[in-house]
């Protein structure tokens, strides 16, 4: 019997045929030993991923790349060439530089406007949405002569309603746009004396119409831009006070990022941290105590001592309520507290809680006025 069996062993091994059904086998168990090696490594970079540390080490980074002071540097501001034709257009370069954003020349449609656009950080965080970073990209200000303003005010008023096309604006503008006139108030002063009369564009109702353009129908543009169309204009007496306006504008659109991530992210009293959750209360009623006595700490003026005196005389709030509803009278209910003695420390007259706090904890308990003013004194 000890012949064939080595034999057989040796024949299983020499043998080419079965020679070759081996190496499919202990390669297949070397890639069986290796599955898992490759499993745990892929575990491995997923519990990195979701480590906690990193998650905070990401959340600061993208923190910090949306703080107004880093974002303002990825702002940038598209200026058409054709508004360099005006003298005080230097004073709208300078306070662009002067605020850290980058600002390029380039030919916009429609001319005379300023467009901003965001540069995103390369890497990009994944903890901070794609909508965030796309934020306030399609906001573009137009500048108007007082004269071509006036034109369009004129075609405005002669047609209102919602059906009436706005002069200054194309169509197939994706960005959101805002009208800015310098100079609109001298240019109507100067026109007073001799009143100028703008002709309309001939129509076979109005063959030779013709109208005044002044404050009134003005303030009529204005209202129909506002209310029918979401259109802000903007005018402005000088080149400073539009430069003002842009750099304001700037700023605005560099904190819209950050205010919008914060709006994303979840509160922190809402975090698993020890330090930052609430006391935790299970079914059997472990940690209420500590629970009551927090809620206790949230009233104005209230010391732990105090605080340790309601939890020590009524354990949880429902029994301080049932003692409440025990009382015959209202005045009974709000002094139900006040003589509890409160621990004082040492060489210190021991001292109640008085009739403030516990009418204070009363009304928090019994009222049904959600517009109660608890503390009388705040």
């Amino acid at each position: 019997m000890a012949g064939p069996g080595p034999g057989g062993v040796g024949g299983s091994r020499g043998g080419p045929g079965r020679g070759r059904r081996r190496a499919p086998t202990w390669e297949i168990s070397d890639s069986d030993t290796e599955g898992p090696a490759g499993a745990e490594a892929n575990s491995e970079a997923v519990a990195r991923a979701r480590d906690p540390a990193e998650e905070r080490r990401a959340a600061a980074e993208a923190l910090r790349l949306l703080r107004p002071e880093q974002a303002v540097r990825r702002l940038v501001v598209q200026v058409d060439p054709a508004i360099l034709e005006d003298a005080g257009a230097d004073i709208l370069l300078e306070a662009l530089s002067s605020l850290g954003c980058e600002y390029h020349l380039e030919p916009q449609r429609p001319a005379r406007s300023l467009r901003w656009s965001r540069v995103k950080p390369e890497p990009c965080p994944s903890s901070v949405p794609p909508e965030v970073w796309a934020a306030g990209e399609q906001d573009l200000l137009l500048l108007l002569e007082p004269d071509e303003f006036l034109q369009g005010v004129l075609q405005l008023t002669q047609v209102c309603g919602p059906t009436c096309p706005v002069p200054w604006i194309f169509p197939e503008s994706p960005a959101c746009p805002h009208l800015a006139v310098i100079g609109l108030d001298a240019y109507l002063w100067s026109r007073q004396p001799n009143t100028q009369e703008m002709q309309p564009p001939e129509s076979p109702g109005m063959p030779h119409a013709t109208m005044a353009v002044g404050w009134p129908e003005v303030e009529e543009a204005l209202v129909h831009l506002q209310l029918w169309e979401n259109l802000d204009v903007l005018l402005v007496a000088s080149w400073q006070e539009l430069s003002q306006h842009v750099c304001a504008f700037t700023k605005a659109l560099a904190q819209h990022p950050f205010k919008q991530f914060q709006e994303h992210r979840p509160v922190s009293f809402c975090t698993a941290a020890c330090w930052v959750a609430g006391a935790r209360v299970t079914r059997d009623g472990t940690g209420l105590r500590g629970a009551w006595w927090r809620q206790i700490m949230q009233f104005n003026r209230v010391s732990p001592a105090m605080a340790d005196a309601v939890v020590t005389a009524f354990p949880s709030p429902r029994l301080l309520q049932q003692a409440y509803v025990a009382c015959g009278t209202e005045q009974e209910r709000l002094a139900l507290l006040a003589d509890l003695p409160v621990k004082a420390d040492k060489g210190k007259r021991p001292r109640r809680l008085g009739p403030d706090l516990s009418r204070r904890i009363c009304l928090f308990l019994t009222a049904t006025n959600p517009d109660l003013l608890l503390d009388l004194s705040s």
